[in-house]
């Protein structure tokens, strides 16, 4: 129980924030998204959108294209390596609280 409790303090509060979890998740399952998937995927308005992809670029768990398609602007969000090993960590300390749980 003890490495339990220590799995919840040490979780990445970079990704368990609940808008940057929906987005990591979604980015997991692909090679890319664009801004516009992204919002329709995770339901967030396209400001909480801008400021947590920022937040998750700083972190070094995504990258941002931004190039134009046409006339118009368009963004792509990728997870790096580091961010997709991160996700995995948090992922399977995640599952492994849920166990803890229904066992008791």
């Amino acid at each position: 129980m003890e490495r339990e409790v220590h799995d919840i303090t040490t979780i990445d509060r970079m990704i368990h924030e609940p808008a940057r979890l929906a987005i990591v998740a979604v980015l997991s399952a692909c090679e890319s998204a664009d801004f516009k998937a992204l919002l329709h995927l995770t339901g967030l308005t396209k400001g909480n959108m801008s400021a947590q992809l920022q937040k998750l670029e700083e972190a070094g768990y995504i990258t941002i294209v931004k190039s134009f398609q046409g006339r118009y602007p368009h963004t792509d969000c990728a997870l790096t390596d580091i961010g997709r090993q991160a996700f995995r960590v948090y992922w399977q300390r995640y599952k492994s609280l849920g166990e803890v749980i229904e066992l008791e």
